[in-house]
């Protein structure tokens, strides 16, 4: 029963994996050649910056997943990139050093 259990949780965490490299990076969305004038902004920053450490193993492997949009509207699309790149790689640690520091 816990073996089925787990192997649905890494089924759920797979199929969320593919969900989020739908909108990675790097995508058609963005190409100036089939959308010209379309750039990713301020809302489309902070989801590439939440999904970061995924982009990253992934461009590690697929040369077409970058892990940030050269086609951006520019400090919008910066400013959203960095509060959630923050949020996705400070979150974790602040939550244990907040815990130890209670102890």
């Amino acid at each position: 029963m816990l073996a089925k259990k787990h192997l649905f949780v890494v089924g759920l965490i797979l199929l969320a994996g593919l969900i989020i490299l739908n909108c990675a990076p790097g995508n058609y969305r963005w190409n100036q050649e089939i959308n010209p004038g379309n750039k990713a902004g301020f809302w489309a920053g902070i989801w590439h910056g939440l999904i970061i450490v995924i982009t990253f193993i992934i461009s590690l492997f697929n040369k077409k997943v970058g892990i940030y949009e050269v086609n951006n509207a520019g400090w919008s699309y910066n400013l959203g990139f960095l509060l959630g790149l923050c949020f996705s790689l400070l979150a974790p640690w602040q939550k244990k050093y907040l815990r130890r520091k209670k102890e």
